[in-house]
């Protein structure tokens, strides 16, 4: 993907960006915070001899979004992964593929919440959707708090194609679906697998809902009927971690 350059503001998404190497042109820092995680940030950008400029606080609120702390880094913007680069992750750390698929997901905060779980656990990658879909903006940068750094993210032009070219590589698909199917509890994790999260509100659409090897659900007894879709990630996502590392006795 070509690059073009691009602000990300706040302490822990800077010092993610240093710690992991990214490209960095230049970091801003407001007059006077040079202490706490600001000299982390100051002595690792000194390590990888990056520019930095300690200038007022109205200089950043221009160039940062949001709540920017006092720093904001000018990056290289981020880029998408290939499918084969999930593959090699997961051979890497010699382990059963474990992929997340999000179809037409909106929200940016869900996104990044859903980074940081996926980084949490060890998920492999994240498949997204070009169109309908929420893409790798500066709001889902700071929502992940530095985990956009770790996770790599796969933009596909059709969900539902490259579900059915997992499926040959020998992947099964998990997706979530309130009616009629099992227990999460039930799931396989020890599977070669991606989990499908749906849309807010409109969850799976049919085609990936059919071509889904299993569908679970989260059993709910209380009086709401759904759960935000970071929050049924997370949980389905810890399950898969729960059934892959188990205590030992």
């Amino acid at each position: 993907m070509a690059k073009n350059e691009d602000w990300i503001g706040g302490r822990n998404p800077v010092l993610e960006a240093l710690r992991s190497g990214r490209e960095i042109q230049q970091i801003l820092v407001a007059e006077g915070s040079n202490k706490g995680v600001m000299q982390q940030v100051v002595r690792l950008a000194k390590e990888r001899k990056i520019d930095v400029r300690f200038v007022p606080k109205v200089k950043i609120d221009k160039v940062a979004e949001g709540a920017h702390q006092g720093v904001a880094a000018q990056v290289a913007a981020y880029h998408y992964y290939e499918l084969d680069d999930l593959f090699k992750r997961a051979e890497e750390k010699g382990e059963q593929p474990f992929f997340i698929i999000l179809d037409e997901l909106e929200d940016p905060h869900n996104l990044g919440s859903i980074m940081r779980t996926a980084d949490a656990v060890g998920a492999h990658g994240i498949i997204i959707p070009k169109r309908r879909s929420v893409s790798l903006t500066q709001t889902v940068a700071k929502a992940s708090t530095g985990a956009i750094e770790y996770i790599p993210v796969v933009r596909v032009t059709n969900i539902s194609q490259t579900m059915e070219e997992l499926q040959k590589r020998g992947l099964w698909i998990f997706g979530t679906d309130a009616s009629g199917s099992s227990d999460y509890r039930t799931m396989d994790a020890e599977l070669a697998l991606a989990l499908v999260i749906g849309s807010e509100g409109k969850g799976m659409s049919r085609l990936v809902r059919e071509k889904c090897d299993f569908l679970i659900h989260l059993p709910m007894i209380g009086k709401v009927t759904s759960l935000n879709a970071s929050v049924a990630a997370s949980l389905l996502m810890y399950e898969v971690y729960r059934k892959r590392n188990p205590l030992e006795s």
